[in-house]
């Protein structure tokens, strides 16, 4: 293999595969222009619309209906939704955020009451008002007390009587005029009816969005906080933002919704997601956890790092290596934090050490820190660590410099023989990046030891610490023959 400047094969030994290797190098090239399009416009601040009213009215199943897709976690019974969640909403062309809460009881106590509190926050920083009630149990006490509280935040409200779903319950609805909240708008969430009434009414409140701009960056990177539940997600979330962003109870579950927040670290603006804890089997999941299990993957693929959590007061078990296959199989660089290390005494961690070792055989190449999100202990080792990860997650190898590195290395240890012939290794290109992959063409199949080989030489050379790498072949089969991955 003798790769000229531009790393390719120059050699007279392989005339028949020169065309095979450019046609097969275009093909990769095409794929990788499609896949580096262009980021999305960056925008400034979307008007807010916060989605209140008591538990059980059916606020998140008309979050679901505005955005077009069940986002939000639904269950027939109060209190599914916990935390205040975002998400991005579109009508006739204008863009919005909506925030999803919690249910607002004035006279809940405990975790309901801090429920509650989050609520009131979202209150504060909307611009708009939506006030769900339930028209067919018309208007209760819970709802005058809270209606009274908004009426004094001064933002604009519009009040929607849910499960409205015949003309007949249009009826009922004129009750909640005693609300002193203006006029009722009927709207079934269940089944859309007058949805976009509803819609139409929010535009014409709501302030006018900025004009979109266009920025050279990408906008914050997304770190996705995973990890089984009552590991400390929520608790790691509040400590970098500096505030009780969301909820922290003893009992395991408390989170359900992925919930974004902006965080200020080390100079740069991050957007870190607080997800559901994954439970043991997803056969074991019912109802709403069920489908907060799929938010969290659907939040992991939608993240560029993610922060595994792992409870170091007690040991590594099956649960944590299942979600760490679950990071790998997503292709997202990994930073996996030990949490609670404070309540860990030196004997055990000499031993802890060894066990994790032990135990992350797989991914020797995951970047490793000890935190304690509550006493705030190393957190600032974090931001490094993802940062690190980040880079080796985007890091692209020059053709060139791949393919002398490959000649040097097949020369010092040459592909192990396969049917009484020694494949060869035409050619190797690096197809992507986030995470990086690379193809070597080659006139023969190659182990998968071999391949492994490659993979953790490559690591030694190039870096790539806290990023999956993956290594594939295309192989020169002969004519009419089908080519192999």
């Amino acid at each position: 293999m003798s790769p000229d400047g531009n790393g390719r094969d120059v050699t007279g030994e392989y005339d028949d595969e020169g065309g095979w290797i450019s046609a097969e190098l275009a093909e990769f090239e095409e794929n990788e222009r499609g896949a580096g399009a262009q980021d999305e416009p960056d925008t400034g601040p979307m008007p807010v619309v916060a989605v209140v009213g008591r538990p059980n009215v059916g606020k998140s199943t008309l979050v679901n209906r505005i955005i077009g897709r069940r986002e939000a976690v639904v269950e027939d019974v109060p209190g599914v939704t916990r935390d205040r969640v975002t998400y991005e909403g579109t009508w006739r062309g204008r863009r919005f955020t909506l925030v999803d809460t919690g249910g607002w009881d004035p006279d809940a106590t405990g975790m309901a009451l801090r429920i509650a509190e989050q609520a009131q926050v979202a209150v504060e920083l909307a611009d708009v008002i939506l006030f769900v009630v339930d028209a067919t149990v018309g208007v209760t006490d819970a709802d005058e007390v809270v209606a009274s509280v908004l009426r004094r935040s001064g933002k604009p409200i519009v009040l929607a009587a849910n499960k409205v779903d015949d003309q007949r319950m249009e009826l009922e609805a004129t009750t909640l005029w005693s609300l002193g909240l203006g006029e009722p708008h009927p709207v079934s969430a269940l089944h859309g009816r007058s949805s976009g009434d509803l819609l139409d009414i929010l535009l014409e409140i709501m302030p006018e969005a900025p004009p979109q701009r266009f920025a050279a960056e990408r906008g914050p990177r997304r770190v996705a906080l995973v990890g089984k539940p009552n590991v400390g997600k929520s608790s790691l979330l509040n400590k970098l933002a500096g505030e009780e962003r969301v909820l922290v109870d003893p009992m395991a579950g408390t989170t359900r919704d992925p919930v974004d927040e902006l965080v200020e670290l080390g100079g740069k603006t991050w957007r870190f997601v607080d997800t559901a804890g994954i439970r043991r089997r997803e056969r074991e999941l019912q109802g709403a956890d069920f489908y907060a299990g799929m938010r969290t993957k659907a939040a992991l693929e939608r993240s560029e790092v993610a922060v595994v959590l792992i409870d170091a007061s007690e040991v590594l078990t099956e649960q944590d290596l299942r979600i760490i296959s679950m990071v790998i199989e997503s292709g997202r660089c990994m930073v996996v934090a030990f949490n609670k290390w404070d309540l860990v005494d030196e004997d055990r961690r000499y031993y802890l050490e060894k066990e994790i070792d032990r135990q992350l055989v797989r991914v020797p190449w995951a970047l490793r820190v000890n935190i304690s999100a509550k006493t705030g202990r190393h957190v600032d080792r974090l931001v490094p660590a993802i940062e690190r990860a980040l880079d080796s997650w985007g890091t692209r190898v020059p053709t060139a410099r791949l393919n002398a590195f490959l000649s040097e290395l097949i020369a010092a240890t040459p592909p192990p023989v396969r049917g009484g012939k020694q494949p060869k290794i035409l050619f190797a290109t690096q197809a992507s990046v986030e995470p990086p992959k690379f193809v070597l063409f080659t006139s023969g199949f190659l182990e998968e030891t071999y391949r492994r080989f490659i993979e953790r030489r490559l690591r030694e050379e190039f870096g790539f610490a806290g990023s999956p790498v993956e290594v594939t072949m295309r192989i020169r089969e002969k004519r009419g023959a089908k080519k192999q991955k």
